[in-house]
């Protein structure tokens, strides 16, 4: 994709993703709501409820409002993937705290073998520090307030992504319609693609030992180079794993400090299954 025409040339995407947990491979999609931009108008969305794996806990359910009765007759992420990943075809994708949701739909696109789409993605939370000032945070919510948004109900995917997308639209108007894709890609500060955040064939066998870990529900012991004891064996409880800009991580229950801890991908060696 060219990235030096103006913003008000290509399609955008804004999406969100509501969740049964904080990270990709240990939790599943719950809702997905999207909204299709071109030239100042709307035209096409996606919304739809979708059945985790597990059941969600009472803290999750707490965080958006989704119940496991509302889920309990919904279509698995597998049967609506594909919808998905035709509606995001050769659109610029946003997302407030853009790495999040694109971690949990990679791997989705992973397991239902689709290629990971080739354009670049826009962050909304990194945009607007960049555009909007005056707040007291960067949350979508206080944006919302802030910039006096119609943010319909916080927490659901269709109206959070709508919310996203003008807040996009407003920093765009802020840099002026001059501006080039490139010039919002470098404002937001990181260069976000999707293959980035691919996580089943990243392809290490600590990885993979990580991600059977996380699905079987069982410990790994583990050699981190990091840390007030480094070199030395650690047995934790992998809880899911993040491809992050900053650097790629595990988060697990730490057996010994008995507290969960991130732990960087890169500094992990020697790890096992405990059986």
């Amino acid at each position: 994709m060219k990235l030096d025409l103006p913003l008000n040339e290509y399609t955008y995407v804004a999406f969100d993703t509501e969740t049964s947990g904080a990270y990709p491979i240990g939790h599943d999609i719950v809702e997905f709501g999207a909204v299709k931009w071109y030239q100042g108008q709307e035209v096409d969305r996606l919304q739809f409820l979708l059945k985790p794996r597990e059941l969600m806990t009472d803290f999750i359910i707490g965080i958006h409002g989704i119940t496991n009765e509302m889920v309990a007759n919904a279509p698995s992420i597998g049967d609506k993937i594909l919808e998905i990943h035709e509606f995001l075809k050769g659109a610029v994708v946003m997302a407030h705290h853009a790495p999040f949701d694109m971690g949990f739909l990679s791997v989705d696109f992973e397991h239902a073998r689709l290629p990971l789409p080739s354009e670049p993605a826009l962050c909304t939370s990194l945009l607007s520090r960049k555009w909007i000032g005056g707040v007291e945070n960067h949350k979508l919510q206080t944006l919302v307030k802030h910039l006096g948004i119609d943010g319909g109900q916080a927490h659901r995917a269709y109206d959070d992504a709508k919310a996203c997308l003008q807040v996009g639209l407003e920093c765009f108007k802020l840099m002026g319609s001059e501006k080039t894709l490139a010039d919002a890609i470098a404002s937001q500060g990181k260069s976000l693609m999707w293959k980035d955040y691919g996580l089943l064939h990243a392809g290490t066998v600590s990885l993979k030992t990580m991600i059977n870990a996380i699905h079987s529900k069982k410990d790994v012991e583990m050699v981190y180079k990091g840390g007030s004891q480094k070199g030395e064996i650690r047995r934790v409880t992998p809880i899911g794993i993040v491809r992050n800009p900053d650097g790629d991580y595990l988060m697990a229950f730490c057996h010994r400090d008995k507290t969960n801890k991130r732990y960087y991908l890169n500094r992990i060696a020697d790890i096992e299954t405990v059986f």
